[in-house]
């Protein structure tokens, strides 16, 4: 199984390798040297509160080595939910100066990113953050795309008519995104419950992949995720809110 690795000390690896169904997480290898046991404690429970204690295999080794005051706090401090939205991506720490350099999906995404990991760090310690954005990639399938909603009949996983044709457009755009992994997330609106919402996000990705697998798409380029309606575009008290809010999304990862 492919694994997200983070290694401490000299570097934090983030190695954003999608399993092909991700409704669980990637298990999250957490390796290297730490100077005591209360140092490998904080960043495991960071770790543990971030992606979930049953996603984290602890391989960090305690032994001596050389480290600034206050080391184990300020790299637990970064340790965010931030990171999450860094692909391809390295953070090196190196004594009292970090950086973090990897892609981010959305040209958005840089400057909330950047702020947030930046008030987190304080003297002596420095942060280089240098972050880009897949455009290209991600262009193609937004201009394809074109903001329109991949519609489902009422409540289930079938797809409209409408939605088969727009899915026939992505597969030919898609087709074009050579040597990049593909990310479909499903989204609800918050009508019902949230639980069943997650779920239904998560069987409308699956229904969109297996789709795009029926038009020649490689299964190994496509993975999935469902956020119910953890993540609204629109108002959820307005029926045209609503709708906006089902949709799917096409991620460069």
């Amino acid at each position: 199984m492919k694994k997200q690795i983070i290694r401490f000390i000299f570097n934090i690896i983030f190695l954003m390798l999608n399993a092909v169904v991700i409704a669980y997480a990637e298990p999250i290898v957490a390796e290297g040297a730490v100077p005591n046991e209360t140092s490998k404690q904080a960043i495991l429970n960071k770790m543990y509160a971030i992606y979930g204690a049953d996603q984290v295999i602890d391989k960090i080794q305690v032994r001596t080595v050389s480290a600034p005051n206050g080391w184990s706090d300020s790299v637990a401090k970064i340790i965010t939910s931030d990171l999450n939205k860094v692909k391809q991506g390295k953070l090196s720490i190196r004594s009292t100066q970090l950086e973090l350099i990897g892609k981010v999906s959305n040209q958005s995404d840089i400057p909330q990113t950047t702020a947030n990991l930046q008030n987190l760090v304080q003297a002596p310690y420095r942060l280089n953050i240098q972050l880009t954005v897949n455009q290209a990639e991600q262009k193609i399938l937004d201009d394809t795309l074109k903001n329109r909603i991949i519609e489902f009949e009422s409540g289930s996983v079938i797809l409209a008519e409408s939605g088969t044709k727009i899915l026939d457009e992505m597969a030919v755009a898609l087709s074009k995104v050579t040597g990049k992994k593909v990310k479909i997330i499903g989204h609800t609106d918050s009508s019902g419950d949230a639980a069943k919402n997650l779920t239904l996000s998560h069987e409308r990705a699956a229904a969109v992949k297996n789709y795009l697998i029926g038009k020649n798409i490689p299964i190994k380029s496509l993975s999935i995720e469902g956020l119910g309606s953890n993540k609204p575009v629109a108002d959820n008290t307005t029926s045209e809110g609503r709708k906006k809010n089902r949709r799917i999304e096409f991620e460069v990862l």
